[in-house]
């Protein structure tokens, strides 16, 4: 059982390299895997092997994987907006799936945690549940990324003999975070007092390390070809999200943002896609997130990773008042 490589794909990012630190502190031997090795400082001083490659590219797959048990295939392109949309985010992460999993197949891995996203469940029954199936809205390309890889990944898992386990998670936040992953950049958007008005579009948030663990906890115990929320079961809106910060740091002098009336975040979100076309730069606010998510609480029935993960998360509200923490010395005052 000790020669056992565990592989984290897209170890630098947020959840990625926070897993490998999990796993060097269960006693693992870590294989760490990165599209670029120039980008590696998330990985600093830890004690894995660190290898390149990218889950579009098989030979660099193929290198990577041989001698390896389980893998995390946490690499993705979590985008919620490109330039192509099409290529750049969704192709990326379906055909990165079918890559990984071809790769798996190919060298001998035995299990994969394949970790997917919130975005991937129906939403037209709340709490939002994984035997709901999945969210037929099509609107988003990172969304139906997400819909059709964690599919596909299930798909390849039972085609392949692989044992496959899909997780779930939604907005994670905290520590460790080299570069701000983006609900991270949110909260610190927040802090600088940069939520000028409430869109009345909620959020879930979740430690970081707390969906770690259960992706630890997903290859100990998981079921084959099962799906678990990493998520708390309540949503937090925008103004109580600025509350908490504005009670932790009364200095900052943060507004509680007023709602607007739907038809007015149509004609601001007009003028930021337009702004959007002439810089190239992501607009702040987008409309088919209006249309898919304004009014809708993302509440979510976590009672399997309850039951079978032995997930436990700290409340969205702590889980955000230590990432205001962390993310304070960011602030410029």
């Amino acid at each position: 059982m000790n020669n056992e490589i565990s592989l984290v794909t897209g170890a630098n990012g947020h959840l990625g390299s926070n897993l490998v630190r999990l796993l060097l502190k269960e006693g693992k031997k870590v294989r760490a895997t990165v599209r670029n090795l120039n980008n590696q400082e998330a990985l600093k001083g830890l004690d894995c092997e660190v290898v390149q490659a990218d889950i579009i590219d098989k030979e660099s797959l193929r290198k990577a994987f041989v001698g390896v048990t389980n893998i995390y295939a946490v690499g993705a392109n979590f985008s919620m907006w490109a330039k192509n949309p099409k290529a750049e985010i969704y192709d990326n992460n379906v055909l990165g799936t079918q890559n990984v999993f071809d790769i798996a197949k190919e060298v001998g891995v035995k299990n994969i945690v394949y970790i997917s996203s919130v975005a991937s469940l129906d939403f037209t029954k709340l709490p939002a549940n994984v035997d709901n199936g999945y969210n037929n809205d099509r609107r988003n390309w990172y969304y139906n990324s997400k819909n059709d890889s964690d599919k596909l990944a299930i798909e390849l898992g039972k085609k392949y003999k692989i044992r496959t386990v899909v997780i779930l998670p939604s907005a994670m936040v905290g520590s460790e975070a080299h570069k701000l992953s983006y609900s991270n950049n949110l909260a610190l958007e927040v802090l600088k007092g940069n939520i000028p008005i409430d869109t009345n579009i909620s959020l879930n948030w979740v430690d970081v390390k707390d969906v770690a663990m259960g992706t630890y906890k997903a290859m100990q115990k998981g079921r084959d070809g099962q799906r678990y929320i990493l998520a708390n079961e309540v949503h937090t809106g925008l103004q109580e999200t600025v509350k908490i910060a504005a009670e932790l740091y009364p200095e900052l002098k943060l507004k509680i943002p007023k709602k607007v009336p739907k038809c007015l975040l149509y004609s601001i979100v007009g003028l930021m896609e337009f702004s959007s076309k002439i810089t190239g730069k992501e607009p702040l606010l987008q409309r088919h997130f209006i249309d898919m998510f304004y009014g809708l609480n993302q509440d979510y029935n976590i009672s399997k990773s309850r039951n079978e993960l032995d997930f436990n998360p700290k409340s969205s509200k702590q889980a955000l008042t230590e990432a205001f923490e962390y993310l304070k010395d960011r602030v410029r005052l």
